[in-house]
């Protein structure tokens, strides 16, 4: 009955769907494009292409982020194969082009409507499909089944909050996550609530996020920028969400610390400029990182011809993707955003890999386990509210010993967690046909790339 339910509200809702992508675009013009894939219209693959291809799902940047060391993997121990990259936002797809260029095939995921998804399936005949973390779509997944295409949750993660949420629902979401052909959670705990919920023997693999390491080139455009901005004391908030931004700039405006600098990046591109008014109503200088140190590619190499950042600015916003591993590396500490309202926090792995003593805030309920480890491991601090962070920040300003430790602590944190990548391919690559010499290789004409 629910399934059924679930199906007519989606036939309902589907009008309503393309009228939201068009209030969306009018942020970020992306969501007016490509709309006919989000239908199941896609160019597809040839006729005559019959390669396997593991389709991999990736919502949005952070989980395309996070899948980009398993496709590279992927690739690397089955060279005859096709990867298909989907997403659900238009920054998602944007940094998958950046990350993989035409090596992979991409487009948006349909609408969790029967039609729709059968086209899609139809289209593209994958031998395998990836879903990222915590996409469970019930269509999407009784749709793979009837067609023989194994589905699997990678990198499977299940908060408290939301195994509380699913398990309300009883047996239509246990026949959910038993339709998926294997789960593979990043923890114990979340394999619990995840077998608790239906899943079949869920394998605890690690978090593939560990395995993301900021490129050195990127890490030593950070060290250039870092260098342009003199012994001044810095400090980064990353990945800052809707109303985040408003504590944030009261704890700089709190901290004390003389000559302090805020890096502010923003989680969406399209607040950049709302954020930058947000700093400039309060009072405060704002430098843009696109005007102030355009010359990226010389910061990469390592040269110092970035202009000197005025000292009187005192919001530097990091308005450009792709740059957090640059960003922390500019920093001497890194608060992570989505952590200080309910929003369930944001990935803190990528800061700790730099060698950067971490601060969070008290909603981390999407990381819990991530957090918890870290703040175990010495690597992270988590703070209450605006208050908090900046008495910490003033502390470890002042105590430059303790920073360097927990700087230490974080690298050894990523490190020693690193590996899941690895152990996923392995499962993964089992569930795949046997390779062919004959095959086509990635990249090559019979694969379409939908730009």
């Amino acid at each position: 009955m629910l399934r059924a339910v679930y199906r007519a509200v989606w036939w309902l809702v589907a009008p309503l769907a393309v009228l939201r992508l068009f209030i969306r675009s009018r942020r970020e013009r992306g969501y007016r494009e490509h709309i006919g894939e989000r239908f199941g219209h896609a160019a597809g693959r040839l006729p005559e292409d019959d390669a396997p291809l593991v389709w991999v799902h990736a919502v949005s940047v952070g989980e395309t982020r996070a899948a980009q060391p398993l496709v590279e993997a992927l690739l690397a121990a089955r060279p005859d194969i096709r990867i298909l990259l989907t997403h659900m936002t238009p920054g998602g797809r944007a940094t998958g082009e950046r990350l993989f260029g035409a090596r992979v095939a991409r487009c948006y995921l349909p609408y969790d409507a029967p039609r729709f998804v059968r086209r899609f399936l139809r289209t593209w005949r994958p031998s395998l499909g990836l879903v990222m973390e915590t996409e469970v779509w019930p269509t999407l997944i009784d749709e793979c089944r009837r067609a023989d295409v194994p589905l699997v949750l990678t990198n499977a993660r299940m908060s408290a909050r939301s195994y509380r949420r699913a398990a309300r629902f009883g047996r239509a979401t246990r026949e959910v996550f038993g339709g998926f052909a294997r789960v593979l959670a990043q923890s114990p705990a979340d394999a619990e609530r995840l077998r608790a919920l239906g899943a079949r023997n869920p394998a605890v693999l690690g978090n593939l996020k560990f395995d993301m390491t900021s490129p050195p080139e990127l890490v030593a455009r950070g060290h250039a920028w870092r260098r342009a901005v003199g012994a001044r004391p810095v400090w980064v908030a990353a990945s800052t969400r809707e109303g985040e931004e408003e504590h944030v700039l009261q704890a700089l405006a709190v901290l004390g610390v003389e000559g302090a600098l805020l890096i502010l990046v923003p989680r969406h591109p399209q607040r950049f400029d709302e954020v930058a008014a947000l700093a400039a109503r309060k009072g405060l200088r704002v430098a843009r990182r696109s005007e102030w140190a355009p010359g990226a590619p010389a910061a990469a190499a390592g040269h110092t011809d970035i202009r000197a950042l005025p000292a009187d600015v005192d919001v530097l916003l990091g308005d450009s993707m792709g740059e957090m591993g640059a960003y922390y590396a500019a920093a001497d500490l890194a608060f992570i955003g989505g952590s200080l309202l309910p929003f369930g926090g944001q990935n803190l792995i990528e800061a700790c890999a730099v060698g950067v003593p971490v601060l969070i805030g008290p909603h981390v309920f999407n990381f819990s386990q991530a957090t918890a480890d870290a703040v175990a491991a010495g690597a992270v601090q988590q703070v209450k509210d605006a208050q908090d962070l900046a008495d910490v920040l003033r502390e470890l300003f002042a105590d430059r010993s303790r920073r360097v430790a927990m700087g230490a602590a974080a690298a050894a944190f990523a490190a020693r967690h690193r590996g899941a990548t690895a152990r996923t391919v392995d499962v993964l690559t089992t569930l795949l046909p046997e390779p062919r010499p004959a095959a086509h290789r990635p990249g090559d004409p019979a694969l379409r790339v939908n730009e």
